[in-house]
C-alpha cells in the first residue's frame, strides 16, 4: 500500500525552526530515520521510503502554507492515490505543546494551510496529524507567534515529541488510523 505524507510549512531559512514549520520538522525526522533524502520536484521536495510493506512517498510543499492545496492536489493525482492515503501533518494553537493528535478528518480551524487543501480538494475528508504548539500569546499576535522560533524549554522536549509523531505516522500506514487513534490519542 502506497501512503502519501505531507508535512506543512514554509520554505526559507528563515521559517526553519518556527512554530509554523513543526510539519517540516516531522516529516524530515520520518526521512532522516529511513536514511533516506529528500528530492526537489515540481510543487516541493520528495522522499520516497518504505516502512515495512507500506511505501511513503512524503512532500514538504514548495508553495509556502497559504497554497499548500496545490502541492497535495498535483502529488496525489501523480502517485494516483485516494483521499483515504493521504495524511497531512500540521501545527495546531489549540492543543498545549507537544501534544499529538490523529483525526481522520476535520475543519480547517483557522489554519490557512488546511484551508486552502481544503479549498483545492474540495473536502475536508483527509486525515491530520496535528502537532500542539500552544497559544501562550497575547491578543492579536497570533502570527506572530506562529511565526516565532520555539522556546528553549520546548525544543529540550521536541526530540521525544517528534520521535511520538513519527511513530504516529508508522501506525497510521501499518495500522490503519482507528488503530492508531487508539494507541496514541489518549497519551
Amino acid at each position: 500500500m502506497k501512503y502519501l505524507i505531507v508535512g506543512l510549512g514554509n520554505i526559507g531559512q528563515e521559517y526553519w525552526g518556527t512554530r509554523h514549520n513543526i510539519g517540516f520538522r516531522v516529516v524530515n525526522e520520518l526521512v532522516d530515520a529511513a536514511g533516506m533524502t529528500f528530492v526537489e520536484e515540481r510543487y516541493g521536495a520528495v522522499a520516497r521510503m518504505r516502512v515495512k510493506n507500506a511505501e511513503l512517498v512524503v512532500l514538504k510543499p514548495n508553495t509556502y502554507m497559504n497554497l499548500s492545496g496545490n502541492a497535495v492536489r498535483y502529488r496525489l493525482q501523480k502517485e494516483s492515490l485516494p483521499l483515504q492515503q493521504l495524511l497531512v501533518v500540521v501545527d495546531d494553537l489549540s492543543l498545549p505543546f507537544g501534544s499529538l493528535r490523529l483525526k481522520p478528518k476535520g475543519s480547517h480551524g483557522g489554519h490557512n494551510g488546511l484551508r486552502n487543501i481544503e479549498e483545492v480538494l474540495g473536502t475536508s475528508e483527509y486525515a491530520r496529524l496535528r502537532f500542539g504548539i500552544g497559544n501562550d500569546f497575547p491578543r492579536g499576535r497570533q502570527l506572530d507567534y506562529v511565526l516565532e522560533k520555539f522556546s528553549e524549554e520546548e525544543l529540550s522536549k521536541m526530540p521525544e515529541r517528534v520521535k511520538q509523531a513519527v511513530e504516529m505516522i508508522h501506525g497510521f500506514c501499518l495500522s490503519g488510523i482507528e488503530v492508531t487513534m487508539n494507541l496514541f490519542n489518549h497519551k
